[in-house]
């Protein structure tokens, strides 16, 4: 690693004492009172949880706490059918022990990651943490609360996507949004098409450098990921309440797949495996064996994935095979479509409506609005708020991924020399801080339509897991109190004050994240 890189990235562990006259919390919960005095907790102290919630002994309570060992005050789980959003959750630290109240199992999940936040990042179990009395009442925002990453351009091995599921998990992210495909690698295996893995997952070489300077490396890259080693990946993220939100990209970024089946595209020839970045002209056909056989591929997604949404994509499709190829402008006239947007829409629906049947919703990038939306289909509006707004405002739920707040491949200070190599633009923790995914244009109905919000992890200049890390963190950290925490208790003034003892928990997990610029340190 580069010196003045290492430079940059995080700091050893200082120290989590905070200076604040109350524990540090992030992301920042919705209501905390602390009434004075302390509860002298013992990390052995027995933990009593619901005979139905077994599974949170492992998940949510590991490591700092003994279930059954200690015979003083301890932590008591209690399931609470007041609580409507399953989600939410309460904690009360009395002189006589923690009570944490909640409706559901996810509810206890994040009582247990705010909880994790009173004690020290190392706790002996012969020591007395004494934790301020107090209640902490808590629900989220929003409910779909989102971190993208793309291993297409990059694989990344399943530790460390499992890693990126802990570190999500622990600011109370709950979609991980899984770019599996692309016009540079296909990384999921699908039993029925083996070529998809076998000629898809692999290209000769990767670009280095920019993008702009047109050099390649000349070193074989790839990977995919079994259908073993997905359940395992999914069972991990359910047991930390993620679901896993699959992206199988069409009728564009097909080439990986077009190599493997040279059939699926619009010359008669075969193409490689793309080796270069940016949008590539080289996209599906319309014909009705490719719109098979893309079924084909979402059914064994759907077995695979059961998460309620499925991602197809639809962003950056170039018309221009379409416009060039007899077959694609026999198809828009046997189907009485106006032109090649309208073909894309039709091509989106066949996918929409597949995954209705099989009880699963549509999610596409915004340029799927682009010729008409099909029915249920959940917008993802990145290029700006526009497409995001117009869905909500013609009663389609929306995801809010907007370039300008949440795409962490932009560099994080203007001084790019002093950076790792990314994508280009300007991202600073500051203005993802300052996102709102709900624009002023909403009414409170539409406004009901924004189901959340999402960071983008596009890898084509990250090229493995520490750099994401050093990418993504501490941006998510804002992020993830955006869409958590009540927007009118939130102060960036106040959030960059608790930010570096946050850090310091991270940097004891050995998170590669960006350090904080002068000015932002204690």
């Amino acid at each position: 690693m580069p010196a003045l890189l290492a430079a940059l990235i995080a700091p050893s562990l200082v120290s989590t004492a905070s200076p604040f006259a109350e524990p540090v919390l992030l992301p920042k919960p919705a209501r905390v009172e602390w009434r004075g005095g302390t509860f002298a907790y013992l990390p052995d102290a027995r933990v009593q949880l619901p005979a139905d919630a077994a599974r949170l002994r492992e998940t949510a309570f590991p490591n700092f706490v003994r279930s059954g060992k200690g015979t003083g005050p301890g932590v008591t789980l209690t399931r609470d059918a007041r609580f409507t959003d399953p989600e939410a959750y309460r904690i009360e630290i009395a002189k006589d022990g923690v009570t944490i109240r909640a409706g559901g199992d996810a509810g206890f999940y994040y009582a247990s990651v705010t909880f994790r936040q009173l004690l020290p990042v190392s706790v002996d179990r012969g020591t007395t943490v004494p934790l301020p009395l107090g209640v902490i009442e808590d629900q989220p925002r929003f409910r779909y609360r989102g971190m993208h990453l793309d291993v297409a351009r990059h694989y990344m091995p399943k530790a460390f996507i499992l890693r990126f599921l802990d570190l999500m998990a622990a600011h109370k992210f709950n979609h991980f949004h899984w770019h599996l495909t692309d016009d540079q690698g296909w990384r999921l295996q699908i039993r029925r098409y083996p070529k998809l893995t076998q000629v898809g997952a692999w290209r000769k070489e990767t670009m280095r450098g920019h993008y702009r300077n047109q050099q390649w490396d000349g070193t074989r890259h790839g990977g995919f990921y079994s259908q073993g080693d997905v359940r395992e990946i999914v069972r991990y993220a359910a047991a930390r309440h993620v679901t896993v939100v699959p992206e199988i990209e069409m009728p564009g970024h097909a080439q990986a797949a077009i190599a493997a089946y040279p059939e699926l595209g619009n010359l008669n020839t075969s193409l490689p495996v793309a080796t270069s970045w940016g949008v590539i002209e080289n996209v599906f056909n319309a014909e009705p064996s490719t719109i098979q056989f893309l079924q084909h591929v979402l059914d064994e997604v759907t077995e695979l994935f059961p998460s309620p949404y499925i991602h197809v994509g639809g962003d950056e499709c170039p018309k221009k095979q379409w416009k060039e190829s007899a077959k694609a402008q026999a198809r828009i006239q046997a189907l009485g479509l106006k032109d090649e947007d309208e073909l894309q829409s039709w091509f989106i629906r066949q996918m929409g409506e597949h995954l209705r049947t099989r009880g699963r919703r549509l999610i596409g990038w915004d340029e799927i609005r682009e010729g008409g939306l099909a029915p249920g289909a959940i917008v993802m509006s990145w290029r700006g708020m526009t497409g995001g707004i117009e869905a909500a405002k013609q009663g389609h739920d929306v995801i809010m991924s907007p370039t300008d707040f949440t795409y962490f491949d932009y560099y994080q200070s203007p001084d790019t020399v002093r950076e790792p190599l990314a994508i280009g633009g300007y991202l600073p923790i500051e203005k993802v801080y300052a996102f709102d995914p709900v624009p002023p244009e909403l009414s409170a109905a539409e406004a009901t339509r924004v189901l959340g919000g999402q960071g983008q992890v596009w890898t084509e200049y990250i090229p493995d897991g520490d750099r994401v890390e050093y990418m993504a963190f501490p941006r998510a950290c804002a992020l993830a109190e955006v869409l958590w925490s009540p927007s009118a208790d939130r102060s960036w003034d106040e959030f960059s004050r608790r930010l570096p003892f946050h850090l310091d928990r991270l940097a004891a997990r050995g998170v590669k994240f960006r350090r904080l610029d002068a000015g932002r340190v204690r």
